[in-house]
């Protein structure tokens, strides 16, 4: 009895796309949460990059490591991950249910290794370091931070927006501000991450992202409120120019990255090394509401 090989290949896409999931249910309920807001015609491809994205930090954040690779075998393991990834997004395929899910939306919303590489590389920072500094913290200076937060964030944000934008005519001007403000917004929730897990960061990874001296000082804390302000200030002047089914998933999620900011400016330094700033769930769900309620008002076109 033959097996029908697009059916086969259909049940295969979409038992990766749920593996892509379960990958956001364990790892951030807030990020679940905001994918729900979004058009279905976008939800799965959003959840993909997501996927993708967690298991290669995870790689370079400790799993590796913990599993008792040694530095070789960690960097090989991380060499595998994006061997793999550029193979699947030049064939469609991969027997890795992460990665595949990750090709098929690529390739749908035009994905291609001008982003994937610099996103890469900042992973390789963090693992290719960690042999070479025996021990010593490792610091990112000015230079350092902006291209890091480039490849971890600001194209994991260019990405979501080419699925957000694939098949819409519109012009240069408006393009360019919605490539900067996506570049922003991945800025913003990176900086927000760093001064969040300054505790993790410090102690177990042994990282400085911000580039301070070995310990952040509370003027250094305000200097960043303001800059992650501005920069979703300027994430928030392009919803309008969203499509209408991916503003009210891009409103909470950058609410709720405000609320977080908020609470970063009430929390002393030595308060964020013991502790990582949270916002309650009853509180997402009510910024969840009123994103919602806000794009509901507005146009559709």
């Amino acid at each position: 009895m033959s097996i029908d090989i697009d059916t086969s290949f259909t049940h295969f896409t979409r038992t990766a796309e749920r593996a892509a999931n379960q990958v956001i249910a364990a790892y951030s309920t807030s990020f679940g949460l905001a994918t729900r807001l979004l058009g279905p015609r976008h939800r799965q491809h959003v959840r993909n990059i997501y996927a993708l994205v967690r298991v290669a930090d995870e790689l370079v954040d400790g799993v590796t490591a913990e599993a008792g690779l040694s530095h070789q075998q960690q960097n090989d393991a991380l060499d595998h991950f994006i061997d793999e990834t550029h193979r699947a997004l030049k064939i469609g395929y991969s027997s890795d249910l992460i990665i595949h899910a990750f090709a098929q939306t690529a390739r749908t919303a035009g994905i291609d290794e001008s982003l994937t590489d610099p996103f890469f590389a900042s992973m390789r920072m963090d693992l290719g370091e960690r042999g070479a500094r025996q021990g010593a913290p490792l610091r990112f200076d000015a230079e350092a931070h902006q291209g890091y937060v480039y490849g971890s964030a600001e194209v994991v944000g260019l990405m979501c927006l080419c699925v957000f934008m694939r098949g819409q005519n519109i012009d240069d001007g408006d393009a360019a501000a919605l490539r900067y403000g996506a570049s922003r917004l991945g800025a913003a929730f990176q900086n927000i991450n760093f001064l969040r897990d300054l505790s993790d960061d410090t102690d177990r990874l042994g990282r400085n992202y911000l580039g301070t001296a070995d310990h952040l000082e509370d003027q250094d804390r305000v200097e960043w409120v303001k800059t992650i302000r501005s920069q979703l200030d300027d994430a928030k002047a392009v919803i309008p120019l969203l499509p209408h089914d991916a503003r009210a998933a891009v409103r909470s999620a950058l609410a709720l990255f405000a609320a977080l900011t908020r609470r970063i400016e009430q929390t002393t330094v030595d308060e964020l090394y013991h502790s990582r700033v949270r916002v309650p769930d009853v509180f997402k769900a009510g910024l969840a509401a009123r994103a919602v309620a806000a794009t509901w008002l507005e146009p559709r076109g």
